[in-house]
């Protein structure tokens, strides 16, 4: 197994494992860094205008916010809940413009929307007050 190799087994070992140790909260959390991961990898390949890689990171993104869609309880979150589903409709929306017309701006735009809703989420960590 060249280094490479080795290194994404690492990632997804230490991935897996953080996901199986992880209270609903946290779960939450991976998921709102996940997406702002692959955002920035997505930026990063527009650069150097990896498209095939930019496409498979929004992709990636793309499906961890419709995992975090169709995790809302719409009937116990009320207006929270619709709320956050017309952010993530929107987002879905932004990232299929950008990747469309490899506009990094649009991504950006997406990312600091997450890291609003991620510094949100941190801030009621229930595991913070105990």
């Amino acid at each position: 197994m060249n280094a490479r190799a080795s290194a994404q087994h690492y990632r997804q070992t230490a991935v897996s494992s953080a996901v199986l140790d992880a209270s609903p909260h946290r779960l939450v959390a991976l998921m709102l860094a996940g997406v702002r991961e692959r955002l920035k990898l997505a930026q990063a390949c527009m650069d150097v205008g990896d498209v095939a890689r930019k496409g498979q990171a929004i992709s990636e993104a793309s499906m961890i916010i419709g995992q975090l869609d169709g995790s809302l309880d719409h009937k116990a979150g009320g207006d929270i809940a619709a709320g956050l589903a017309s952010l993530y409709d929107y987002s879905q929306r932004r990232l299929f413009e950008g990747n469309l017309h490899n506009d990094a701006g649009k991504l950006k735009e997406v990312d600091r929307l997450f890291a609003d809703i991620e510094e949100a989420w941190l801030a009621i960590d229930p595991e913070r007050s105990k």
